[in-house]
């Protein structure tokens, strides 16, 4: 494949609405890392993300009489805000498919550069899906968010400014991916002038359509995608990008939202800014990356590609961002009742700071904590095990354990044998109007609910956790009932702490 697209960037235009971003050190990332860390800032740009370069390009170069009958475009929110800050300056039309999930603020957003909203599907793909229907009824001009070479130009005008500006030589460049625009736009220019510079694209976890489309070597199609990083969960990757990320992306890091959390944080720390968490996987990816591979003293740049965050989402990045980092240690811990107990307990912690703690009375003979504790790395949490387990009192590391993270730190109760039969899951309902009441329509009045935890994180989706009395001579119809529903659910009646907490004592 030759590399036309090198080409195709040194003609965009770009620069009647974005403007050049600065690369930023960073100073307090780079000593932790032993590494010079840059970001390309384009959190800066007009619109606070880099979205707005490809959009105006692809809309620039549509011919007038095209442009007048109007254009629509779908997307989760940067895409659409630059569509439409690009349509309002060129005097055009604009129409923006956006799913039920996109953050408020990005609404609001495209809506006040005078572009005409409308929400469908939860998936960005049921919205350019939905977005091709009124295409073609109304003979507009479809803008796709990344598989297009205007946009993938467009988007390629960051690589060409961080050649041209960087006069030290480069390591590696880290990239957020989504659909592949940004990615396969900055890996054309920047291999076209210097092949010696890694390219690295970094994922969210559960919406890596890339990673494993390069390792089968074919554009494969996920079946859900997380929504935590909403502005990159795409389920499947464009045809070009893929084209051009076989030739001339290195490798791919996928990063989970607990690291994402703590990216945000080192980012705001350096910055004062706070990036959404799309925004900041290219930061989590390098510190993966350079942790991993034992990186020292390089260069090494990333892109702060959007900085579009709800407000209250701050909530669930400051909840998980300590434990991303690996300051936090969330244990159980099995002390006998008796006086005198917690004290040895507190001991045994010696000067950590305690950052929560949760106790229910549940027999005579034993107490069971569910314990927050900041630690200095992750070798720390396995000192902390060892001093419980030597001293004679049982302890459980569930720093990992996504539904003592998400529910089971915050719910007040305790065990419960009474519940016979009883069983435990952990579901995602996409966060929107009626959510909830579909799924006790669908489950009918069937089984008794044992327990119910909600706690809005201020994501795009709500997470449930359930239990319910279900006999074994129902086992049949509940899986059924499972598979209809089509939320994602996670079976959690065998995990550790909910035995610990919750079901009836081990």
């Amino acid at each position: 494949m030759t590399n036309k697209y090198k080409q195709y960037i040194d003609e965009a235009r770009v620069y009647d609405v974005a403007k050049k971003t600065p690369l930023d050190f960073q100073s307090s990332l780079s000593s932790r890392l032993n590494n010079k860390i840059y970001l390309k800032r384009e959190d800066q740009q007009p619109v606070f993300s880099f979205k707005i370069r490809g959009a105006y390009n692809k809309l620039v170069n549509l011919d007038k009489n095209t442009r007048d009958k109007g254009v629509i475009a779908a997307s989760a929110g940067n895409h659409a805000q630059g569509v439409a800050m690009a349509a309002k300056t060129l005097g055009c039309k604009a129409t923006i498919v956006m799913p039920k999930t996109t953050p408020l603020i990005k609404t609001n957003a495209v809506r006040q550069y005078g572009a005409e909203v409308i929400l469908h599907g939860i998936s960005l793909h049921e919205s350019i899906a939905h977005a091709h229907e009124i295409e073609k009824e109304k003979g507009l001009t479809f803008l796709h968010p990344f598989d297009d070479p205007y946009v993938i130009a467009g988007q390629g005008t960051i690589g060409k400014e961080i050649i041209e500006e960087f006069d030290k030589p480069i390591y590696a460049i880290f990239v957020c991916v989504g659909g592949g625009g940004l990615i396969s736009g900055i890996a054309s220019y920047v291999k076209a002038v210097n092949p010696d510079i890694k390219i690295i694209g970094v994922e969210a976890q559960d919406s890596e359509a890339m990673t494993q489309a390069l390792k089968k070597n074919e554009r494969i199609s996920l079946d859900h995608v997380g929504l935590f990083a909403e502005g990159a969960a795409i389920k499947q990757v464009g045809v070009l990008n893929f084209e051009i990320a076989t030739k001339y992306v290195d490798d791919m890091v996928v990063v989970d939202n607990d690291e994402i959390c703590a990216a945000i944080k080192d980012v705001f720390e350096d910055t004062r800014t706070i990036l959404e968490p799309a925004g900041a996987l290219a930061a989590a990816g390098l510190k993966s990356y350079v942790q991993k591979n034992n990186i020292q003293g390089k260069n090494l740049i990333g892109i702060a590609s959007g900085a579009n965050i709800n407000f209250d989402r701050l909530r669930f990045v400051a909840e998980r961002a300590e434990i991303g980092e690996q300051r936090e240690a969330i244990l159980s811990v099995n002390i006998p009742e008796k006086p005198g107990a917690f004290k040895s307990f507190c001991k045994l912690i010696g000067e950590r700071n305690i950052t929560e703690f949760n106790y229910r009375y549940s027999d005579n003979n034993q107490a069971q904590i569910f314990v927050g504790i900041t630690i200095s790395d992750a070798d720390d949490t396995e000192t902390l095990l060892k001093n419980f387990n030597d001293a004679g009192l049982s302890a459980n590391d569930l720093t990992q354990n996504e539904m003592a993270k998400l529910h089971l730190r915050h719910m007040v109760g305790g065990h419960a044998p009474q519940a016979k039969n009883e069983v435990l899951y952990r579901f995602e309902f996409p966060e929107k109007p009626g959510a909830l009441l579909s799924f006790l329509t669908n489950m009918g009045e069937n089984w008794n609910i044992s327990l119910f935890h909600y706690r809005n994180h201020g994501a795009d989706i709500g997470r449930v956790l359930i239990g319910m009395q279900v006999p074994e001579k129902d086992q049949e119809i509940f899986t059924s009932f499972l598979e209809k529903l089509e939320y994602p659910y996670f079976k959690e009646t065998d995990n550790l702490g909910y035995k610990l907490f919750l079901g009836k004592n081990l």
